[in-house]
């Protein structure tokens, strides 16, 4: 657990950099992250210069530079970095989605059918999901889940969308190992 207590708006702006570094693998601008989070590039710059005296992010210098995510960053926004993560397939409406990777899936009031949500912690860009878009999550590496839903809410600044679970199956075969 992290001991960095964020503003939620510093929060949202190191998860848009965290999210573009993973695309590109270059140093981000800051012009970048001012649209990804729908912000002017010198409230970004004003940011960057916290999260950087946090250690959080570190500035790369040049035409070529811009910002980059420390391993401090990852850590604060309590994001895992593996080197090769199992994949978990995401649709959106039917489509795969690309860049992203499904973290982890928190089923909540199951016991409640009416009731019952996913809450599906994602890293990458959830920008293009909306409330009411049809996803589907699945299947998981191990017990080959796969839910079918609609979304319900999204948390922007923690990368979650909440489903409302529509469809949840997983195969009754015994696991191979």
């Amino acid at each position: 657990m992290s001991s960095i207590e964020l503003t939620p708006s510093q929060k949202k702006i190191l998860r848009a950099l965290t999210n573009l570094h993973k695309e590109s693998e270059d140093a981000i601008k800051g012009e970048d992250i001012a649209e990804q989070v729908d912000r002017n590039p010198g409230t970004i710059r004003n940011q960057m210069q916290s999260l950087k005296a946090l250690q959080l992010v570190e500035g790369v210098p040049g035409p070529k530079g811009g910002y980059k995510p420390t391993a401090a960053a990852y850590e604060a926004l309590e994001i895992q970095q593996m080197d090769d993560p199992a994949s978990v397939p995401l649709e959106h409406e039917g489509e795969p989605v690309e860049d992203v990777i499904v973290e982890e899936i928190d089923l909540s009031s199951v016991h409640h059918p009416e009731l019952c949500r996913a809450e599906i912690h994602m890293q990458g860009s959830i920008d293009g999901i909306s409330e009411d878009d049809a996803v589907t999550v699945g299947p998981t590496p191990l017990s080959k889940l796969v839910i079918d839903g609609r979304v319900d809410g999204k948390d922007d600044t923690n990368n979650i969308l909440i489903l409302r679970i529509e469809d949840m199956t997983a195969p009754g075969e015994e696991p191979a190992h």
